[in-house]
């Protein structure tokens, strides 16, 4: 069954018949952690780096931000049987769209948080597709951990 991941939104699953995708990954960055053996796979679409430190700012969405999505990502699939040195990461998104001078530079930074984040806490990447101009469509089989990244014509797709 496939389960749409929207912007600023996380899906955690051990149901084998599911295959989260998240669309149109411009600036956001999508990441994607699977554990093979006890097949448990989640995807995270985050639109920035970080949210405010300030605590009036509680009511906002966790995974709207790299620092507060990516731990909550880890989190539910441990609670689902994940185990960290048997995940598979792979990361998708960070373009550069709508913002052609560079201003800016949400994607870039949203790369860098995602790299930050994951080796301040020991995770090795396996797999990324980032930067560039363009939006990318991703997708987490969980029966296999397959992820495929296409481009927005639909005319590529490859694995990860």
């Amino acid at each position: 069954m496939n389960v749409v991941i929207g912007v600023a939104d996380c899906h955690v699953s051990n149901d084998t018949a599911d295959v989260l995708i998240t669309y149109a990954l411009g600036s956001c960055v999508a990441v994607a952690i699977y554990d093979p053996l006890s097949k448990v796979g989640g995807l995270l679409h985050f639109m920035l780096p970080e949210g405010s430190s300030d605590a009036s700012q509680g009511g906002k969405n966790p995974y709207m931000f790299a620092d507060s999505g990516i731990p909550l990502l880890f989190l539910e699939a441990y609670e689902k049987g994940a185990e960290k040195r048997r995940l598979r990461v792979r990361v998708a998104g960070g373009a550069q769209v709508m913002d052609p001078n560079g201003v800016f530079n949400i994607g870039k930074r949203n790369c860098v948080a995602v790299r930050k984040i994951l080796w301040k806490a020991g995770v090795m990447v396996h797999g990324e597709e980032i930067g560039g101009t363009a939006a990318r469509t991703v997708r987490l089989a969980i029966d296999s951990g397959r992820f495929h990244v296409r481009s927005p014509d639909g005319s590529a797709e490859r694995e990860l």
